[in-house]
C-alpha cells in the first residue's frame, strides 16, 4: 500500500507564495504519474497540475505560469510551488499517485487558503 502525505498548506495573502510536499513511501519511480488536485468548498476536485515518470507536466488552465510541480527523487517528494497566488487558489489540495496496474493511491489533503 502506498502512503502519501501532503504538507505545507496554510494560510497566504493575495501574491504570495506556498510550496506544498507530497512524501511517498515507495521511490518516485514507481509510479506512472503523481498529480496535485485543488477541491473549493462545493465543488469538485479538479487536477491542478500533474507530472508524469518521462517528467512531462500538464496544468490546469488558471494555475499555468503560477504554479510548477516537480519531483525530488532522493527525498521521494513531489513538490508544487505556488506563485502569484489568489484567493480562486484557496481550497483542500490533495496528491494522487499512478501505479499502473494498482488502484491510485490518495494523500489526505492540505489546506490552502488565500486572503484578499
Amino acid at each position: 500500500q502506498v502512503q502519501l502525505v501532503e504538507s505545507g498548506g496554510g494560510l497566504v495573502q493575495t501574491g504570495g507564495s506556498l510550496t506544498l510536499s507530497c512524501a511517498a513511501s515507495k521511490s518516485l519511480a514507481s509510479f506512472n504519474a503523481v498529480a496535485w488536485y485543488r477541491q473549493a468548498p462545493g465543488e469538485q476536485r479538479d487536477l491542478v497540475a500533474l507530472i508524469t515518470n518521462s517528467s512531462s507536466t500538464r496544468y490546469a488552465d488558471d494555475v499555468k505560469g503560477r504554479f510548477t510541480i516537480s519531483r525530488d527523487y532522493d527525498k521521494n517528494t513531489v513538490l508544487l510551488e505556488m506563485s502569484n497566488l489568489k484567493p480562486e487558489d484557496t481550497g483542500v489540495y490533495s496528491c494522487k499517485a499512478d501505479r499502473w496496474p494498482l488502484p491510485a493511491s490518495w494523500g489526505q489533503g492540505t489546506q490552502v487558503t488565500v486572503s484578499s
